[in-house]
C-alpha cells in the first residue's frame, strides 16, 4: 500500500522550509559589531607581557634643567639619540661610546653632573647673553672617548663674518719710545688676559672698539653686527671673560666651551649685537 501526502501539507512544509532559509541567510547577511581599535591596541601592548624597555629617560625644564636615566644594558647610541630629541640640540658619540652597553641608573641631576656619568670626556658648546639673567644655553653635547680630543671650534658654532682688529701708529718715532710704560698707562684702552682673568680699562671708547680689542686679546674670533657707536668708560680688574664682558654691555652674546673632564671654560667667539630695534627706535 503506498501511503498517501496531503498537497496540503506538503505545501506547507515546502512554505516553512523556505521561510526557514530566508531566515538563516537574513541572520547570516547582518553586520556584525566591530571591534574597537581600543581592543587591538591593548592586544599589541599586552602581547609580550613583563618585557620591560631597556632604558628610561626624563628630561625636565623646570623650574631647572635636570635629567633622570635608568638603563639596564642600553644601547648608548639610542640613549644618546633620545638624549639630543629631548635636549633640542646635537649630542656628538665618539666610537668607543657607540658600541658600548650602558647600566646606570640617577636621578634628578643637572645637565653637567647627568653627562659626567655617560662618558669620561664630555664637552659642551654654551651661549651666553650678557644681558640675560638665564642659565647659559646648551648649543652642544660632545660624548666622547678618553683622549679622543677637542672637538673643532665649529662643530655647532658657525661663523658667519670676522672683524679684525687693525693698530698701528703713523708717527715716526724710535720702538723704545713705543714700548715706554708711561706712555702705555696713557692709552686710552688697555686691555690683558693673564690666568685666564681679563682686565679692560677704557677712556671713551667705542664699544666696538673695546670688544675687538678683547677678542684679539684672548685670541677669539669676533663678530660685530651693531653700527652703534656707545662711548664705554670702563676699569675692570682680573675677571673672568664672561664676567667682565657683562660688564661692559648686555647686548654681547660669548660663545663658550666647557670641558668637565677637566672642569674648565674657554670663549670661542664674541659677537656684538647690539640692542634691539626697537629699543634703537624709542631712543
Amino acid at each position: 500500500m503506498k501511503p498517501v501526502v496531503h498537497r496540503a501539507y506538503v505545501k506547507s512544509l515546502f512554505a516553512a522550509l523556505v521561510l526557514l532559509v530566508c531566515t538563516a541567510t537574513a541572520f547570516s547577511q547582518q553586520p556584525q559589531p566591530e571591534k574597537k581599535p581600543a581592543e587591538k591596541d591593548a592586544k599589541t601592548q599586552t602581547a609580550k607581557p613583563g618585557v620591560k624597555p631597556p632604558y628610561t629617560l626624563t628630561v625636565k625644564t623646570r623650574p631647572i634643567l635636570n635629567i633622570s636615566l635608568k638603563a639596564e644594558k642600553a644601547n648608548m647610541a639610542d640613549v644618546a639619540q633620545d638624549l639630543s630629541k629631548r635636549l633640542k640640540i646635537p649630542v656628538f658619540l665618539g666610537t668607543e661610546r657607540q658600541k658600548e652597553p650602558l647600566s646606570i641608573e640617577f636621578s634628578e641631576l643637572m645637565l653637567e653632573p647627568a653627562l659626567q656619568l655617560l662618558s669620561p670626556s664630555v664637552y659642551i658648546d654654551y651661549e651666553i647673553e650678557t644681558g640675560s639673567q638665564e642659565q647659559p644655553k646648551a648649543l652642544g653635547v660632545f660624548l666622547y672617548d678618553t683622549n679622543q680630543g677637542e672637538p673643532p671650534v665649529s662643530a655647532v658654532i658657525h661663523a658667519a663674518t670676522q672683524t679684525m682688529l687693525i693698530e698701528g701708529n703713523t708717527e715716526d718715532g724710535d720702538e723704545s719710545e713705543e714700548e715706554d710704560p708711561k706712555k702705555e698707562e696713557e692709552k686710552p684702552l688697555r686691555v690683558s688676559y693673564l690666568n685666564y682673568q681679563l682686565s679692560v680699562k677704557a677712556k671713551q671708547q667705542p664699544l666696538p672698539l673695546v670688544v675687538a680689542k678683547i677678542g684679539e686679546t684672548i685670541g677669539v674670533p669676533v663678530d660685530i653686527q651693531s653700527e652703534s657707536m656707545d662711548v664705554v668708560d670702563a676699569n675692570i680688574s682680573k675677571l673672568s671673560v664672561e664676567d667682565a664682558l657683562r660688564q661692559l654691555s648686555p647686548y654681547i652674546k660669548v660663545f663658550v666651551r666647557a670641558d668637565l673632564a677637566r672642569s674648565e671654560r674657554r670663549v670661542l667667539r664674541l659677537v656684538l649685537v647690539g640692542p634691539p630695534k626697537a629699543a634703537q627706535e624709542g631712543r
